[in-house]
């Protein structure tokens, strides 16, 4: 078919500029006609009548798999935009949000990074006086195909650090900054301290995703862990690893539930994930969750794609990026958590000894939104407060 594709247009044959080689049912006749003699034709009529309804079946199951184009923001169909942007080198753009105190007159200066199907928009629940009190100077940004920022089709845990190191440069913060990324975010940060690590003045992970294929991870450990998530998100994250081509299809279909985190499935939250869910039910909804408005294969499925596909590196050979006591790295982990197991997170502890690793005993998932648990977390980024029981 390939080289069917390159004849050139005296052959009859017009390139289909959306399919490439895929040719419409005229074209293939056409060629074939003007290739063949009629005797031919007559003897390849019963191969031609079984072969054509299985390239027409490709075909379908080819548009089936595609996904639908994405909705950009700031184009005719797509989202307004609402948000500053930057315009970063491959000509992207990444919609941004500023909080806290002054940028010229912040002492702390981090970058915050937004979790699976979420947004910049959603804010940390930190509190006003330690804000004020240590004067932080917060960055949030949607990542590439979530909220108001374009989509990147290549988008891998390398290019979320670089997109990070250059939006530090572009809104000036300096040589060094902070960078503090929560679930899905984690991967982010991860990729921040393997590919930047020399931009960084500290890094906190929360709850952090773990991907169950890193090499690092013994087998039967990994094995164990997998199976005591739920049954569609084993199988979404296996298709997501294994079969990624697919998954927009698994994502999409109605007959089995697919991803459990995607469809807000109550299993995967623990008693006092249910907890923080009623009282942040019970508070004024002032902010619109916009993670999805420019579609949800660019946003949520390449996360997934992403986070659970393979990596250029293996977290668990990261070297110490402050060896000097210069900076610290932390780990903070709900002892509850149903979507990011503590047994793994605690063999990743154990196998980088420089990463300061809490485990909070009663803490789900979501852990850090209620009960002053940010304010620990940046005390003991910003200056090493060890955190006290809740």
């Amino acid at each position: 078919m390939g080289s069917i594709c390159r004849k050139k247009a005296t052959d009859g044959i017009k390139h289909n500029r959306h399919y490439k080689c895929a040719l419409p049912l005229k074209a293939i006749f056409t060629f074939v006609s003007s290739h063949l003699k009629v005797p031919d034709l007559e003897k390849m009529a019963p191969k031609l009548v079984f072969v054509l309804p299985i390239v027409l079946l490709g075909w379908a199951f080819q548009a089936i798999l595609r996904p639908p184009p994405t909705k950009l923001c700031g184009f005719p169909g797509g989202p307004p935009l609402t948000s500053p942007r930057i315009k970063l080198r491959d000509g992207r753009y990444l919609a941004y949000r500023e909080d806290g105190i002054q940028k010229d007159k912040a002492r702390y200066k981090i970058i915050t990074v937004h979790a699976f199907d979420s947004t910049k928009d959603i804010p940390l629940p930190v509190s006003k006086e330690l804000v004020e009190e240590l004067g932080i100077y917060f960055l949030a940004f949607d990542r590439a195909g979530y909220g108001e920022s374009d989509p990147n089709p290549k988008r891998d845990v390398k290019s979320e650090a670089l997109d990070i190191e250059e939006l530090a440069d572009q809104l000036e913060l300096g040589q060094k900054f902070y960078v503090l990324g929560a679930s899905m975010g984690g991967y982010s940060v991860w990729g921040c301290l393997q590919y930047i690590p020399h931009r960084l003045a500290g890094a906190a992970l929360v709850v952090p995703v773990i991907n169950y294929w890193w090499p690092s991870f013994p087998a039967e450990l990994s094995r164990q862990a997998f199976k005591k998530l739920v049954v569609p998100e084993q199988r979404t994250l296996w298709i997501a690893h294994n079969v990624p081509s697919l998954l927009y299809l698994w994502m999409t279909q109605k007959w089995l539930p697919s991803s459990a985190a995607a469809m807000h499935n109550p299993e995967i939250f623990s008693k006092h994930d249910m907890e923080v869910l009623q009282k942040m039910m019970a508070m004024p909804r002032t902010i619109e969750n916009k993670s999805r408005q420019q579609g949800t294969y660019e946003s949520i499925h390449r996360d997934l794609l992403v986070a659970f596909g393979s990596w250029d590196f293996d977290p668990m050979n990261s070297t110490n990026p402050f060896p000097q006591n210069e900076g610290s790295v932390h780990i903070w982990q709900g002892y509850e958590d149903r979507l990011v197991l503590v047994e793994l997170q605690r063999y990743i502890s154990k196998k980088l000894p420089w990463i300061k690793y809490h485990e909070v005993p009663e803490g789900g998932h979501m852990f850090m939104l209620v009960d002053g648990w940010t304010d620990r977390i940046l005390k003991a980024l910003l200056v090493g407060e060890e955190p006290s029981a809740a």
